[in-house]
């Protein structure tokens, strides 16, 4: 998981810089480029993310980008069989359609 690496370096500097990620950072702990998420933030799409500090430099919370992807997979009939068509019960067709 490339998260994974990113945490035990965040940690290591200090529990307040892990709390936040920039633009980069957020980007490998979520697999992703730089630029899909400055695409995603444009469009407001993607992760939440704010701007921090006189320079308004894009921020993101670890915690809102864990969040972002349990609804993403959620949202995904894959990983959500409440969403599969397959768990779906067949429904009758009308007599209209099958030309009866």
């Amino acid at each position: 998981m490339p998260g994974r690496s990113l945490l035990a370096a965040t940690a290591s500097s200090g529990a307040v810089s892990a709390a936040f990620l920039n633009v980069k950072d957020a980007a490998d702990y979520l697999g992703l480029s730089p630029h899909t998420l400055y695409v995603w933030r444009h469009r407001r799409q993607g992760p939440p993310s704010f701007r921090m500090g006189p320079r308004g430099r894009v921020m993101y919370r670890l915690e809102a980008l864990d969040a972002w992807v349990r609804e993403q997979e959620q949202a995904d009939s894959r990983s959500n069989p409440a969403l599969n068509p397959l768990n779906t019960t067949l429904q009758e067709r009308s007599s209209r359609f099958l030309g009866v």
